[in-house]
């Protein structure tokens, strides 16, 4: 097999023999150097190029060191900015309501759009009533007192009153006295007319002699609105009257004390008359009178003809009243005389009441002077088995 040996040259053989006994290896940039300055470029030559080379090193690699930490600290700052603010947005997101939509509904031609939107404008006017409601003030309370008594009557006049009762605005309160025991009867006709009461008893026995029975229930009343006052305008209603709905909202008008003509039907029952103030808009100016028994008495009133601020009886000092001693119907006067020995209790004289409605122009209640006492129920109506009794038609 044929060879091919390369021959070298005596010099440069010894030179790799050398190089290759001194160091182990054969290095390729020998072939430039000289023959004969070889020992003195290795030892003159090296260490300046070595710590050339370091320095080199080390200039790059603290500039290198400098850029990178330049760049982390600009990095370090961007980053935190950035996710800040990108916290911020999530804590938003996670903390926002919820927007509500409501459903969606495809309309058709065939809806009643025009119903709907009706019915928005009538919400609408309702709202708006509503809050003129609330911005007006607060109605005066009505303390209305009624005595009443067992007799053929009864259930018929109290059902009455309270339906009248019932639709008058309020507050109002209803505060019904019995004489001797409270009736079970009575209280079940008070919580069917849906009217808030008050049912009170009066155990003291009237006077045979006293004409007005409800003179010593009337007081109990009184007693009971002075003990726990009750702040309002004080009206009393007798059951067996007949008023109408403006009366009681004209009461509401009365500051201290107030006052209207009553229409009567005499004894007779062939004519009515009229008792109550004589009126120049609402100040009282002179009184109705058509019995001359009657005309020494000081206010010609009637007992439902005249109402009054509650406060009067438990509060002296607002009204300057000179004495305290408690507001009492008298039972122990002449009859006739009731009404008006309470308003001289009440008032001093005419410049302290307010003729109502303004110029005492209308009838707002009537007084019948019905006499119940001698009816008796008409034969055939107590029965004690309504459905197993036939009566024959005579």
């Amino acid at each position: 097999m044929a060879s091919i040996r390369r021959t070298l040259s005596p010099a440069y053989h010894d030179r790799s023999y050398q190089s290759s006994a001194a160091a182990g290896f054969s290095s390729p940039s020998h072939k430039f150097l000289p023959s004969g300055n070889y020992k003195h470029s290795s030892s003159t030559h090296s260490p300046l190029l070595f710590t050339a080379v370091n320095l080199a090193y080390l200039k790059a690699l603290r500039r290198s060191f400098c850029r990178c930490l330049f760049f982390f600290v600009i990095g370090f700052v961007f980053g935190i900015t950035m996710f800040g603010h990108v916290d911020t947005d999530i804590q938003a997101k996670e903390f926002a309501f919820p927007e509500l939509k409501p459903p969606h509904v495809n309309l058709r031609l065939d809806d009643q759009i025009v119903t709907s939107v009706s019915l928005g404008v009538h919400t609408r006017l309702q709202e708006t009533k509503e809050i003129a409601e609330l911005m007006e003030p607060p109605l005066k309370q009505l303390i209305v007192v009624t005595p009443t008594y067992n007799r053929v009557f009864q259930a018929y006049f109290l059902s009455r009153l309270g339906h009248v009762l019932k639709l008058v605005k309020p507050p109002l309160v209803w505060i019904v006295v019995e004489e001797k025991a409270e009736s079970f009867e009575t209280a079940e006709i008070l919580r069917k007319t849906g009217v808030m009461y008050r049912h009170l008893v009066c155990t003291r026995n009237s006077s045979s002699s006293l004409k007005d029975r409800g003179v010593h229930q009337r007081n109990a009343a009184l007693e009971h609105i002075e003990r726990h006052k009750l702040d309002g305008i004080v009206f009393f209603a007798d059951d067996d009257n007949v008023y109408t709905l403006d009366l009681f909202e004209s009461l509401r008008t009365v500051r201290r004390f107030g006052t209207w003509p009553v229409a009567m039907l005499a004894r007779s029952k062939n004519k009515a008359i009229l008792e109550g103030p004589v009126c120049n808009g609402s100040q009282v100016i002179g009184w109705h009178t058509n019995e001359k028994s009657k005309r020494l008495q000081r206010f010609h009133v009637d007992m439902s003809g005249f109402a009054f601020n509650s406060t009067i009886l438990w509060d002296s000092k607002r009204w300057g009243r000179p004495y305290s001693y408690p507001i009492r119907q008298l039972d122990m006067v002449k009859e006739g005389f009731q009404e008006t020995r309470f308003i001289e209790q009440v008032v001093e004289d005419e410049s302290q009441m307010e003729g109502i409605p303004p110029g005492c122009s209308r009838i707002m209640n009537w007084h019948l002077h019905l006499d119940t006492e001698n009816l008796i129920y008409p034969k055939g109506w107590l029965l004690e088995k309504n459905l197993e009794i036939t009566l024959p038609i005579k």
